[in-house]
């Protein structure tokens, strides 16, 4: 538990050091979730419940929905590097061959099931499922997805490092043994954020007098920068403490030297 606790204080202080760090990376997902909530307020998604459920399905609104789904991943890359690499901001900013092409495959890889999942037909609606009962297979058909996930967490660290060494089947070896541990750290990292970020909305649409819910939504927008490294955050740590407790690393061999493409 003593663990738990410090790997999880871990999550939220590298988080905050690397935002005052980094304030460019951290702003990616602060601005397009700022551009989302301009085209609510002109939508007038805040003016009452009934106003929020017609907004809610604006398509414009949904497009950049996707677009802050990717531009969330996007500081993976570079904060999952600054946790690994103890803090290095030299090594966390580093754009290097072969992490960046491996890192980029996994990172397209989300994305694409990402533009599926908010645009795609569902696998009920696929087998002519309609109401509940489509409800019901959606829900059970992604539960192995997110158990999968976990598993292939070791995978995505060490490909955002540039150890080629660590691929799905390996890091499901890793991960093995470390299944509730990272389950405890993402909800962890997560929820309480998640929490405030969907206390915002609802403060905004039923008790936030219309000049404050500009405030509320610049705050919010913060909060989903924050948001975004505390859930890759979650990740690296999961990664860290699983391959800690398998003795393997999941840095690059020191034999194999990476190409910086930049600094």
């Amino acid at each position: 538990m003593t663990v738990l606790k410090s790997d999880i204080a871990d999550i939220y202080r590298s988080s905050w050091a690397f935002m005052l760090a980094c304030p460019l990376f951290f702003a990616i997902p602060m601005l397009v979730e700022f551009v989302q909530h301009v085209v609510e307020l002109d939508a007038g998604m805040y003016i009452d419940r009934a106003s929020a459920s017609v907004a809610g399905q604006d398509p414009l609104r949904l497009q950049i929905g996707f677009l802050k789904t990717v531009a969330i991943l996007l500081p993976g890359y570079w904060f999952a590097r600054y946790i690994m690499f103890d803090r290095d901001i030299a090594k966390a900013t580093r754009f290097e061959w072969p992490a960046v092409g491996l890192w980029f495959t996994i990172f397209a890889l989300n994305v694409t099931l990402t533009a599926w999942s908010m645009f795609g037909p569902s696998l009920a609606e696929l087998t002519g499922l309609e109401g509940e009962a489509a409800q019901i297979v959606s829900a059970i058909v992604g539960i192995p997805f997110q158990v999968i996930g976990i598993y292939l967490t070791a995978w995505g660290v060490a490909w955002a490092l540039g150890n080629v060494r660590v691929g799905p089947i390996r890091s499901i070896g890793i991960m093995h043994g470390s299944f509730w541990y990272t389950i405890a750290l993402t909800v962890a990292g997560i929820v309480p954020l998640m929490a405030l970020h969907y206390g915002f909305g609802y403060a905004a649409i039923w008790w936030l007098p219309a000049p404050l819910d500009w405030l509320a939504m610049i705050l919010d927008s913060a909060l989903v920068g924050l948001l975004a490294l505390t859930m890759a955050g979650s990740t690296a740590i999961a990664a860290r403490h699983a391959a800690q407790r398998k003795g393997v690393s999941l840095l690059p061999s020191p034999t194999a030297e990476p190409v910086a493409l930049a600094a």
